[in-house]
């Protein structure tokens, strides 16, 4: 479970995030819904610990963020909006890069690579440099990386950004197999589509703040809305993401 309440942050004197406070259940895929701006990537920056809070408190599994970041990271794997991936290793050697950092032994480590190329389905490409890797394939790779350590809690920022129309219908299906095994995952988007089909849980972000939260079908009847791009816009103000 991730939890947070009363998280904000400020740059340079312009406040980012205000007073935020979230819940996203394990067995569940929760939404961060909002334009851009809204404040959804420093929000889960913070969750991961890449940001301090100005202000507020947040947990992974019970770990305060601030306090246990370790802890916290342990618990968490996350897919920020930059892959970040070592462009002169393949994707095989990426991940067990990663399972190494986080403490695995050879033989888990070794294991546990090849259950995720299996898994995500990388084997075409899992010995290839992940230099010249299309969008897709840096996704899985990325999304191998944060899997590696089998942490409870998955943390993706706008993961379908830049893919095709085939490898968003993949990453839904892994998210949703994810989600039926008990994981929590907590993921931002301004794609309504990909919102609709995915999240159990939707909360609405605008101007740096909570402005609603429930399932889809919660926001379209609060809103008397037939779609949720309806509701959203009714929801976020239709002045908000024109700038």
């Amino acid at each position: 479970m991730i939890a947070a309440k009363g998280l904000a942050k400020s740059f340079d004197g312009v406040q980012a995030v205000r007073g935020i406070a979230l819940r996203a259940e394990d067995g569940a895929i929760t939404g961060l819904l909002g334009p851009n701006g809204a404040g959804k990537s420093t929000t889960l920056r913070m969750l991961c610990t890449v940001l301090a809070p100005d202000a507020g408190e947040a947990w992974i599994d019970g770990a305060h963020t601030v306090h246990e970041p370790l802890e916290a990271r342990r618990r968490l794997g996350a897919l920020t909006h930059d892959s970040g991936l070592y462009p002169h290793l393949t994707a095989r050697e990426n991940i067990l890069y990663f399972a190494e950092l986080h403490g695995m032994a050879r033989a888990a480590r070794e294991r546990r690579a090849d259950e995720l190329i299996e898994w995500l389905e990388m084997q075409a490409f899992a010995n290839r440099r992940a230099k010249g890797y299309s969008q897709g394939q840096r996704i899985k790779t990325a999304l191998a990386r944060a899997l590696v350590h089998s942490p409870r809690n998955l943390l993706l920022d706008e993961p379908t950004n830049g893919l095709d129309v085939m490898a968003v219908r993949n990453l839904r299906t892994l998210l949703a197999r994810l989600r039926d095994a008990g994981h929590c995952v907590l993921f931002s988007s301004h794609v309504m589509q990909e919102v609709s089909a995915l999240c159990d849980v939707v909360i609405v972000l605008a101007r740096g703040s909570v402005v609603a939260r429930g399932t889809p079908a919660e926001l379209r009847a609060a809103t008397g809305c037939h779609s949720l791009e309806d509701a959203f816009v009714q929801l976020i103000g239709s002045d908000e993401g024109l700038g």
